[in-house]
């Protein structure tokens, strides 16, 4: 298969927000397709018209973009097999419905929904699967075609084989036999005329000539049904690759948006980086050669292969996403993370500071979400009220940490303001300690809390060189 013909595709239902297990999904589609060289197509799949949410699509575009997911085909940018939204489709998908009836491989079903709860509320009492009985499967041409003309409704059914098995394969796991006896035969056309998601989604990949197809293993169990489709149409199918499920860490339970926000714009929204939702993500059923872990997006373009995929359900860890993304923290510059962070402390009522790279380069290591820039940042733009017990350090009195704190002010009012710099204070301070014959926790606590009005921050000198001068000075007033 020469890179030309590799051609891989993201079909989503633009139904709201993008789920995290739909960037997986992309992902491993953008990647598989770059590191062969090949095309990566989107394509809306918009049949379900109920659930549709307005602007889904651009959002969706705008956010896959946001994290470096680019298309070289799709319904924003064009391309030669459009149209890339399936309800534009729509005579593409009457044209293959009408030739499967003419070749007996489907047939019209007028059953209508009362019937058909009658026959499911029968199968559960006599505890049978929900099944189609197949009752219109034996109507001639002729009857159902003069019942659809008189204007009845009906669906158009896959007619399904009734006996043998049916032999898949999946690129991760091989050979799977189905027995054909399981399979209900499917609605490929509903009473609207619009087609299932089983039916266009085959179509679609035929037309588009996609080379492989890769989605969630929920989906395994329509395979055998999208399999006999293909053969029904002669048609050779692309390869397909089942991703494994992703669990969530509590429970061990299938990810869900009931036990928390599963959505990409939620963890872009509380700080989460893109390249740190990426790399966490390709995690999630793919595993590296050797034990590296950090990866870029531009060597994942290189390196992802489908060799490195696996079955096994892939357990959502939100205590390695932390990890990931505060790494990808500590890798920004002070300015860039510094225009990361303002606009969340802006919302958090803490005002421009033209410090404030000074501020996140002390602040990065304890982030692990830019969410969290409020909380080991704030106290640079106002302190807290004092707890006066905790400026004492260990056994200290009161007395002793206020003259501990006032002798210490005294030093750093004669710093010249040239001086004032984090290696110079520390020198300077760490010297004279020394010469005092005390223990450095016996000054430098009474003025880490004084400056911060926190037990855990940054050390104290270096949130001097911080705050500058004139600030340090006059919290140690306030502190005093």
């Amino acid at each position: 298969m020469t890179n030309d013909n590799i051609r891989l595709r993201f079909a989503p239902s633009p139904t709201g927000f993008l789920h995290i297990g739909s960037l997986r999904a992309a992902l491993f589609g953008y990647l598989l397709a770059k590191s062969w060289g090949g095309k990566f197509i989107l394509r809306v799949e918009d049949t379900d018209q109920k659930r549709e949410v307005e602007g889904a699509t651009e959002k969706l575009i705008e956010v896959l973009k946001k994290v470096g997911i680019s298309f070289d085909e799709g319904p924003h940018i064009g391309g030669t097999y459009g149209p890339y939204i399936q309800t534009e489709r729509q005579e593409t998908y009457d044209k293959y419905a009408a030739e499967l009836l003419k070749k007996d491989a489907a047939y019209r079903c007028f059953c209508t929904e009362e019937r058909l709860t009658e026959m499911r509320t029968a199968q559960e009492a006599a505890k049978q699967p929900p099944r189609y009985d197949r009752c219109c499967r034996s109507l001639s041409t002729q009857e159902s075609e003069e019942r659809a003309q008189k204007g009845e409704k009906f669906v158009i059914r896959q007619k399904m084989p009734l006996d043998g098995e049916v032999v898949v394969h999946d690129e991760i796991r091989g050979d799977i036999k189905f027995s054909i006896a399981d399979l209900d035969d499917q609605v490929l056309i509903k009473s609207n005329k619009i087609p299932t998601y089983q039916f266009a989604n085959v179509i679609d990949d035929h037309l588009m000539e996609i080379s492989h197809v890769t989605r969630g293993d929920e989906w395994l169990a329509s395979y055998p049904k999208n399999i006999l489709l293909y053969q029904a149409f002669g048609w050779t199918p692309p390869k397909f690759i089942h991703m494994p499920l992703i669990l969530n860490k509590e429970g061990g339970g299938k990810l869900s948006k009931r036990k928390g926000d599963v959505f990409v714009e939620d963890f872009l929204n509380k700080g989460y980086l893109p390249e740190a939702l990426i790399n966490f993500c390709v995690l999630l059923g793919w595993h590296p050669k050797d034990d590296q872990e950090i990866f870029s997006l531009t060597e994942l373009e290189k390196e992802f292969s489908l060799d490195g995929m696996g079955a096994s359900p892939a357990v959502f860890d939100t205590e390695k996403l932390d990890y990931l993304n505060g790494y990808y923290i500590r890798q920004k510059s002070d300015s860039k993370l510094a225009a990361l962070c303002l606009p969340i402390l802006e919302a958090a009522g803490f005002g421009p500071d033209d410090r404030l790279e000074k501020f996140v380069a002390l602040g990065k290591d304890r982030m692990k979400k830019l969410a969290d820039a409020p909380e080991f940042l704030g106290f640079f733009f106002q302190l807290p009220k004092y707890d006066k017990q905790a400026l004492c350090w260990k056994e200290m009195t009161l007395e002793t940490a206020q003259n501990n704190l006032r002798a210490i002010m005294n030093l750093l009012e004669k710093v010249p303001e040239t001086d004032w710099e984090k290696e110079k204070l520390e020198t300077l301070t760490l010297n004279w300690i020394k010469e005092q014959g005390a223990k450095n926790g016996d000054y430098l606590w009474p003025l880490r809390y004084a400056l911060s009005g926190q037990k855990n921050s940054p050390g104290p000198l270096e949130i001097a060189w911080a705050l500058g001068k004139e600030k340090t000075l006059a919290r140690i007033q306030q502190a005093l």
